[in-house]
């Protein structure tokens, strides 16, 4: 049980730390564990900082390249160089806090069942907040650079799933939410999430409700506005984002409000942590047979973790569900509703609102979807 969230890391280098949060949540949970507030605040800050790489990883390199129509950034750099050196510098920040927090950029080594192998330092907590807000007119030019973008047009309502919490906007915990049927205990996850096969696919695909469901910025945005900070508030309006938003391309949109509000609460997380010093802690637990569910927010949906342990320890069940899984097939039945509606557009505009759409849900990884090939029958 040690080992295995060294593992599942290794599932997703852009989502390292979820899946290892995940799985330790899992473990605890199995052996009845409840970690202390720094730990848990500890998690939380890096968490923020892993949703702020991948988000701006994404709308800055794999997103705003179709709005300048030059298929890549590398396409933006000769008369965009300072929107591809911002993207940089914002997701360079959120690597180094990783670092600090867990130990490593990617894949982190100070997270641990039950607490955290090392501590960062209150005076390098202090130094790197003030690194954050000297930061802040990146991200004020990056809410003006999105607002200038024009969003394709399209709706299509579905069902909406995330995690929930009254306290907080839900990242690191909470019940499971379905904008259709309520919530549920992350412990009874698969009486909301019901995978099955299709024929034309090797993954999973998942259903709840409906016959599919959307994870990821928008469902988080649609279900837990209220818990946003403020600041992220003010941006979703200026960006023209409201709840409930059923347009999938606004998912993008929704990444930037989500940046916004992850930038805010880790500096709150840096003031409690320095306020109330850090405390190393040298917790190692007995094992003993037991079964967990650990549910966490990844930047493109919610992440579940199942494991059972026998008396000594060892895994001896796992299942995991990925958020771009669960989204498989409501980006099919988004690509059924909007093409029919795009066919009077010239060829080159169809394949990129259909790439668009796709990118838009953020699958892992985005890039993928540049190599899709669109086929045209009675040309």
């Amino acid at each position: 049980y040690k080992e295995v969230a060294h593992i599942t890391s290794r599932i997703c280098g852009i989502c390292a730390v979820t899946h290892t949060t995940t799985s330790i949540k899992a473990i605890e949970a199995a052996l009845g564990f409840e970690p202390s507030a720094q730990t848990i605040k500890l998690r939380k800050l890096l968490l923020n900082a892993e949703f702020i790489q991948s988000h701006i990883l994404h709308v800055y390199f794999l997103t705003a390249p179709d709005f300048f129509r030059v298929g890549s950034v590398f396409g933006m750099v000769k008369d965009n160089k300072e929107i591809v050196l911002r993207g940089m510098r914002i997701k360079t920040l959120a690597n180094e806090l990783c670092a600090l927090v867990g130990g490593r950029h990617i894949h982190p080594i100070t997270l641990k069942v039950g607490c955290f192998s090392k501590n960062p330092e209150s005076k390098d907590l202090a130094a790197f907040k003030k690194k954050i807000e000297d930061l802040w007119p990146d991200i004020e030019e990056t809410v003006k650079f999105f607002k200038s973008l024009k969003t394709p047009e399209f709706e299509r309502e579905t069902e909406y799933i995330s995690l929930t919490c009254q306290e907080e906007y839900a990242l690191y915990d909470g019940n499971i939410k379905s904008s259709d049927s309520g919530e549920v205990e992350p412990s009874d996850y698969l009486d909301k999430i019901k995978e099955f096969m299709v024929p034309h696919s090797t993954s999973k695909h998942a259903k709840s409700n409906r016959d599919s469901y959307m994870v990821g910025a928008l469902a988080r945005f649609n279900n837990n506005y209220d818990q946003l900070h403020p600041k992220a508030k003010e941006v979703a309006e200026e960006l023209g984002l409201k709840q409930p938003c059923y347009n999938t391309y606004m998912n993008n949109v929704a990444q930037v409000v989500e940046t916004v509000h992850c930038f805010e609460d880790s500096i709150r997380l840096m003031d409690d942590l320095i306020s109330d010093g850090m405390t190393d802690e040298k917790i190692e637990l007995i094992p003993k047979a037991g079964h967990g569910v650990g549910a966490t927010e990844a930047p493109r949906g919610t992440l579940y973790h199942e494991h059972k342990l026998d008396d000594i320890g060892k895994i001896t069940y796992a299942n995991y569900i990925i958020p771009t899984g669960q989204n498989l097939a409501n980006i099919q039945n988004d690509l059924r509703a909007l093409v029919p509606n795009i066919l009077d557009q010239p060829r080159d505009d169809i394949i990129l609102n259909i790439e668009m759409l796709v990118r838009a849900y953020d699958p892992c990884i985005s890039c993928a979807t540049h190599l899709m090939k669109v086929k045209f029958i009675n040309e």
